[in-house]
């Protein structure tokens, strides 16, 4: 659990307040900086340390400073998170970066063609404009940022633009092929955005448009990249996503095919690319009636720009020759089969094999996924991680199931905790994690309603001055609750009241002493708690005026039974003072 952090202060500066999430590569927190008087809000990113051995801390720090060098590059751009600072402390990394006010780009995408609304053709291509200008950026800085999702774009609250967030996956693209992404550590919001040659270490910097492609089509279909099916009736594995109920354009969907192309070298090369493609296709301004009902872009004023622009040659760009609309089979053709949309079939049969292999394990279906990841061939390059995958997938769904089961028995007996606990648990199973997710959502409310009972206790304690009592409410709050940095300046507020009661009760206590009344002093000493600072000094005087008191009662004792006696010979009251020096008193029988 990482809710032990929220409070803390990293740096003497950066004062962690919200947990955003976790992932493959760390934990993400809001934090605010207190060296500022306005407090402001920045994300603070915890790297993951698999290790503590100095070797392996020594290789971490050396790639640490190397990508926080690519970070800050990065963060000149306007809608890149500006970098801020990096440290290590007690053998943890942490990264600094701007705290984007927004919401992501989740929120604005339709899901199973229900909720939300379906995007426009045009805001499709403004969207992939704003979004490909970044990448662009990213790209010319020798990066990918391999993570490209819903999640990772924030669309900003000052001026609605759209900021790329989430650096921690970047890849070098000159480092070329890099280690191989296994499957069941690729987090679960991530599945479907990934393209094929990701998963065996073959990232390109167009991976990142495939990424984009899927979200474009998420966007115009209402359907998540899972969803997506290859094309029944097509023998070149391509994803089929242009349905009868799908009113696209042929020009977009062409393009939009050409991002999401199974194999990268029959994709889009680079955003700047897909850039002109689409800054080339404009909108027609005919009159309705000439218009054909299911296309609405020209290439037209592109193409007269494009000759404007170079009177000399005669010629057409290179990226315009020859294109024409393939109406029959949905495809756009480009000059000199660069980009030709309907030659050769992808060279990851058995990449696409695993992938859809894992689309069925985070569906719920196990053994279809193993059946599906077993059928590779040995002679695959494929083949080592399948069988690795499908090892990793059988160990991963028995903790998964042990875990739900945990976190069920724990929903019954009423300890809300222990769901979250055993639901973070949880390896990122989407069919897991679902059913889990519905355990994890009333725990929380019930947490919630948890938390405000026991601080209405705690207040009303306080209220009455019982700040020991109200101290044990407070820390009944269990730690997931929102209320967590309430209940921390409570638990500092009733515990340093209770000190000053604490000391309070010990001068009372002497002022009693003093004039004599020890009862009194005696209890406003018992009234101490015993943890806190002035405790032992209280028991050293409680000792000593419980003394005090037993003698006077003793001399008490003895004067009354002087008063009651007063026929005892004078030798016996020698023998009466004797037993009050040894502090117990003797029945003397006088006959």
């Amino acid at each position: 659990m990482t809710y032990h952090i929220i409070g803390k202060l990293l740096q003497g500066r950066y004062q962690i307040v919200q947990s955003l999430g976790a992932g493959v590569f760390g934990q993400t927190y809001i934090a605010v900086d207190v060296n500022y008087p306005d407090n402001p809000k920045c994300v603070v990113k915890q790297i993951k340390v698999c290790s503590s051995e100095s070797g392996y801390l020594e290789m971490l720090r050396l790639l640490f400073q190397t990508e926080t060098q690519t970070l800050k590059l990065l963060g000149s751009h306007d809608q890149i998170p500006e970098f801020i600072a990096c440290f290590e402390e007690n053998e943890q990394f942490y990264l600094v970066q701007e705290c984007i006010e927004g919401h992501a780009l989740t929120a604005e995408l339709p899901i199973n063609q229900q909720w939300g609304c379906l995007w426009s053709e045009s805001e499709v291509v403004e969207f992939l404009i704003d979004v490909l200008g970044i990448l662009e950026f990213v790209h010319s800085q020798g990066v990918i940022h391999c993570d490209i999702k819903p999640e990772n774009l924030i669309r900003r609250n000052s001026d609605r633009k759209l900021t790329l967030i989430d650096f921690g996956s970047i890849q070098s693209i000159n480092f070329g092929i890099g280690a191989e992404l296994p499957i069941y550590r690729i987090p679960v919001t991530s599945l479907g955005y990934i393209p094929p040659e990701q998963f065996i270490g073959q990232t390109q910097p167009n991976s990142d448009i495939y990424a984009l492609g899927m979200i474009a089509i998420q966007a115009l279909t209402g359907l998540e990249p899972l969803q997506l099916k290859a094309d029944p009736y097509a023998n070149d594995n391509e994803i089929f996503w242009r349905s009868q109920n799908t009113p696209v354009n042929d020009y977009l969907a062409a393009v939009l095919s050409q991002m999401i192309r199974y194999d990268y070298q029959n994709r889009f090369q680079s955003a700047a690319e897909v850039l002109r493609v689409l800054k080339q296709i404009t909108w027609e301004t005919q009159p309705p009636e000439i218009l054909e009902a299911d296309s609405q872009f020209t290439l037209k004023a592109a193409i007269e720009d494009d000759n404007s622009q170079n009177p000399t040659s005669g010629k057409l760009s290179p990226l315009l020759t020859g294109m024409k609309v393939g109406l029959a089979a949905n495809s756009l053709v480009m000059g000199f089969g660069v980009y030709s949309l309907v030659n050769s079939s992808p060279a990851y049969s058995e990449t696409d094999t695993l992938y859809k292999a894992t689309q069925e394990y985070q569906a719920g279906d196990l053994q279809e996924a193993i059946a599906l990841a077993k059928s590779i061939p040995s002679h695959s390059n494929v083949y080592p991680e399948a069988q690795a995958t499908i090892e990793e997938w059988q160990q991963q769904w028995q903790v998964a199931a042990q875990q739900y089961q945990i976190a069920e028995t724990a929903f019954h007996q009423s300890r809300w905790s222990d769901v979250l606990h055993a639901a973070s648990e949880v390896p990122n199973i989407l069919y897991w994690q679902s059913k889990t997710g519905k355990l994890v959502q009333q725990a929380s409310v019930n947490i919630e309603t948890q938390t405000q009972d026991l601080l209405a206790k705690a207040y009303e304690r306080a209220r009455e001055k019982d700040f020991s009592t109200a101290l044990q409410y407070l820390r009944q709050i269990p730690q997931e609750s929102h209320a967590g940095t309430l209940v921390q300046e409570k638990l500092a507020e009733y515990n340093r009241k209770r000190q000053i009661r604490a000391a309070y009760f010990l001068q009372k206590a002497y002022k009693q002493a003093y004039i004599g009344d020890l009862d009194q002093a005696v209890k406003f000493l018992q009234n101490i708690p015993n943890d806190t600072l002035v405790y032992a000094q209280a028991q050293v005087k409680l000792n000593e005026y419980t003394q005090k008191q037993r003698l006077l009662a003793d001399n008490q004792k003895i004067a009354s039974a002087k008063r009651k006696n007063s026929f005892i010979p004078q030798n016996s009251l020698t023998k009466i003072e004797y037993l009050q020096g040894a502090n117990y008193l003797q029945e003397v029988n006088i006959r």
